[in-house]
């Protein structure tokens, strides 16, 4: 009877696994595809609306000087949000994550829901911080940008899958 359990939860962790492989691939296709960004530009619809938004965010500062497509022109520095700094990966992930996940579907709709207001939040201030550390502190601007923005959307979005998980489970 224990053989059987085990097999079960090893199925449904292969399963888990294919399912996250095969719809992270559809994902990235679906966004890098040129045909696809020809009829519609997920990845440039995101990006203008977190450059928005940030800049929007950084208001307050004085610092902000102009946007133009995916350019936050700050006093003394220009940043360029691309894929992989824009927060669409982490949102990928994440989402990619709770629909793989055995659950029912209004839990997944409020998952995804959720995770995406949050981590629309904290990339905002994530992309406004490394705005600030490029006008106030630019000596380090390049080692907040490479080893701790990069990776703390990543960590943040599996976090937040982490509490979907409990949430999720929960009858």
């Amino acid at each position: 009877m224990e053989k059987k359990k085990e097999k079960g939860k090893n199925f449904l962790v292969l399963k888990f696994m294919i399912t996250y492989v095969v719809l992270m691939g559809l994902g990235l296709l679906l966004i890098g595809l040129e045909p696809v960004k020809k009829v519609l530009d997920i990845n440039g619809i995101y990006t203008n609306m977190i450059v928005y938004l940030s800049a929007l965010f950084l208001k307050p500062f004085d610092i902000v000087q102009n946007i133009s497509g995916s350019v936050i022109n700050l006093k003394g520095i220009s940043m360029n949000v691309r894929f992989g700094c824009n927060g669409l990966e982490a949102f990928m992930i994440y989402t990619v994550a709770v629909l793989s996940f055995p659950a029912g579907k209004w839990k997944k709709v409020i998952g995804i829901t959720a995770g995406f207001i949050l981590l629309q939040f904290f990339n905002i201030l994530r992309i406004a911080g490394l705005g600030l550390s490029g006008v106030y502190l630019k000596n380090y601007f390049y080692y907040f940008h490479i080893y701790v923005a990069q990776g703390i959307m990543i960590a943040i979005a599996l976090v937040l899958f982490l509490v979907y998980l409990n949430y999720a489970t929960k009858k």
